[in-house]
Formats: structure tokens, C-alpha cells, sequence
């Protein structure tokens, strides 16, 4: 179970490192029509809080140090995708929020078991 659940976290943090580097990239992309855009902070805010999170979903893990630290992370993570599946919904449609969601739910379960594993075995 632990090699699954660390491929989970590696899989996931990747996910979040694209899109955290994404939004910190200086990319001049028109915008779509009629869409909400957020403010320049805003999104590079979540895109350092993306990249952080993503970090520590692996390094206290790979460095068997303040592994509790993992937990919080994939909470805040959660706390970004909980944002991304309402944002996702009120503005282009229930079929784009699935995504976000399915990462939300890796998040969860990546908290979930990494709480309940006993850091001092």
C-alpha cells in the first residue's frame, strides 16, 4: 500500500507543479470569451501555493523528516481544488470541474493515509 500511495503523491505533486509553474510562467495568452478572469496576484498566489504544496507532498516523505507535514499539504491542496471545482462549475459547466475534483479526492486520500501511518516504524 505505501508504494501506491507513493506513486499517488508523486503523480499528483507533479500535477500540481505544472500547474503551479503555469500560472508563475510569463505567458501572454488572450483570454477566452466571456470568462472570468482572476486578478494577476490572485493566480500567481495559487501558482506558488500549487508549487509549495506539491513540494510538500514529497520532500518530508523522501527526506523522513516533519512527515506530518504531508498531511497539511494535500489539506491545503484540497483547499485549492475545492476552489478550481467551484470556480470550474460557475463558469464553463459541471464537465470541466471533473478533473479537479478526481485530484481533489487523490488529495483526500493522500491526508487520510498519511495520517494514519505511524511515522515512528
Amino acid at each position: 500500500m505505501n508504494i501506491v500511495l507513493w506513486i499517488i503523491q508523486i503523480l499528483v505533486a507533479l500535477v500540481f507543479l505544472f500547474a503551479g509553474f503555469t500560472k508563475l510562467l510569463p505567458i501572454a495568452m488572450p483570454p477566452p470569451p466571456d470568462a472570468w478572469i482572476p486578478p494577476m496576484w490572485l493566480l500567481k498566489f495559487i501558482g506558488v501555493c500549487e508549487v509549495l504544496g506539491a513540494l510538500g507532498l514529497i520532500l518530508p516523505g523522501l527526506f523522513r523528516r516533519q512527515q506530518h507535514l504531508t498531511v497539511l499539504a494535500a489539506i491545503g491542496l484540497l483547499i485549492i481544488m475545492i476552489g478550481a471545482v467551484v470556480t470550474s462549475v460557475m463558469t464553463m459547466g459541471v464537465a470541466t470541474a471533473v478533473l479537479p475534483l478526481i485530484v481533489g479526492i487523490l488529495c483526500v486520500f493522500i491526508a487520510y493515509s498519511r495520517s494514519r501511518v505511524n511515522p515512528f516504524r
